[in-house]
């Protein structure tokens, strides 16, 4: 079946895992208010806006669903009035992506049969290019109807050790998705040499994540390769939609396997040939550090120093800080005098201090507050 190029893609539904707590973005990601619930582009739309916005029109109606945790549903429901409450699935704890999806995908299997096709997507990834985002969804569902598991490799600009790769072999040779490519297997964050190498051969790409394939598929997979998670997810579906859900997720949840669906899934069934890969030519990032926020802001009118601010730009003043970063939000003024490519992230019961160049440390800043017990500030 090949859809049109234009319109919702019938049978597809869209899933949003919206968990995690951006460390690497502390203080203004905590786990009680994570970064998919934050405008960090000043677009006026949250993260997890932002992704409902680009997928609700390759849905049909009641096609989005939300799986977070249950400390978040206020929040998520509270951001996405369009999206039905039965659509917004609720996890007691953190499990790892492969049982919010599993269990998604065995909710959607239930309600709507096996062969619709779940195509799952972070909520807290920036996207920009609608139209060859919408392109490698469709290739990707094309795909995923041929019961491929789908990932969408990002096209890579450079040789990125934070991310992983996925590498792509030859075509599928399907109408419907020409650009499509067996999937070869997965490389888990290389160092800068082999990133480089890979880059060279014009094979690689980086996996950002983004997994389409009808739902029986995976639920097959998952029982092949975790049969005890499956088991899980199967009985949690069955009880959902029925008044022994609360006893049943209290029985089971806590017993399931805690891992990604990278590891449970896209590596050892790419191993095996059933993995396809489509191209991803939009512009993404994952916002994992103050760094890569402040690539993503617009520079300040009328300053040559290359400095962002996310907020209010009156509270900030800016004297000799040649690339400063600052998060103004605590309401009060912050001044910078004589700092290049400082990080400043103001908030009201916690102040962050730090370089572009150590964006990435920020999490040890989370880890060394959790020994002292401060879960306050987490």
């Amino acid at each position: 079946m090949t859809y049109t190029s234009d319109g919702p893609i019938p049978g597809f539904h869209a899933v949003i895992p919206a968990g995690g707590a951006g460390t690497r973005l502390w203080p203004l990601s905590r786990s009680g208010h994570p970064k998919f619930l934050h405008d960090l582009t000043g677009s006026g739309r949250t993260l997890l806006q932002a992704t409902v916005d680009r997928l609700t029109p390759l849905t049909e109606p009641g096609g989005v669903m939300v799986v977070t945790g249950e400390r978040h549903v206020e929040a998520v429901r509270a951001q996405l009035p369009g999206v039905g409450a039965d659509e917004v699935l609720a996890e007691p704890s953190p499990r790892d992506s492969m049982a919010a999806i599993g269990l998604a995908a065995a909710v959607l299997a239930a309600r709507h049969g096996g062969d619709v096709v779940l195509g799952s997507f972070a909520a807290d990834q920036v996207i920009h290019g609608a139209s060859p985002f919408e392109r490698a969804v469709r290739e990707g569902v094309e795909a995923a109807l041929a019961d491929y598991v789908v990932t969408v490799g990002i096209a890579a600009t450079h040789p990125a050790t934070s991310f992983g790769y996925v590498h792509s072999g030859d075509s599928l040779d399907l109408d419907g998705a020409p650009s499509a490519r067996h999937a070869l297997g997965f490389t888990e964050k290389p160092d800068v040499v082999t990133a480089a190498a890979y880059l060279a051969t014009g094979e690689y790409r980086w996996n950002a994540g983004m997994f389409l394939v009808r739902a029986r598929v995976l639920l097959d997979h998952l029982a092949a390769q975790r049969p005890a998670l499956h088991d899980g997810v199967r009985k949690l579906a069955a009880a959902w939609d029925t008044s022994e859900r609360a006893q049943v997720l209290a029985d089971v949840w806590p017993g399931l396997e805690k891992i990604a669906i990278d590891h449970a899934i896209a590596e050892p069934v790419a191993a095996a040939g059933g993995v396809a890969v489509v191209p991803g030519d939009f512009g993404w990032d994952d916002i994992g550090d103050f760094a890569s926020l402040s690539a993503l802001l617009a520079p300040l009118e009328a300053n040559d120093d290359n400095a962002r601010v996310l907020g209010d730009d009156a509270s900030v003043v800016r004297l000799d800080s040649y690339g400063s970063l600052v998060v103004p939000s605590a309401g009060r003024m912050v001044a910078v005098l004589g700092l290049d490519d400082v990080v400043i992230v103001d908030t009201p019961d916690a102040l962050l201090v730090t370089t572009r160049a150590r964006a990435q440390q920020v999490k040890d800043v989370v880890q060394a507050l959790r020994t002292q017990g401060r879960t306050d500030l987490l």
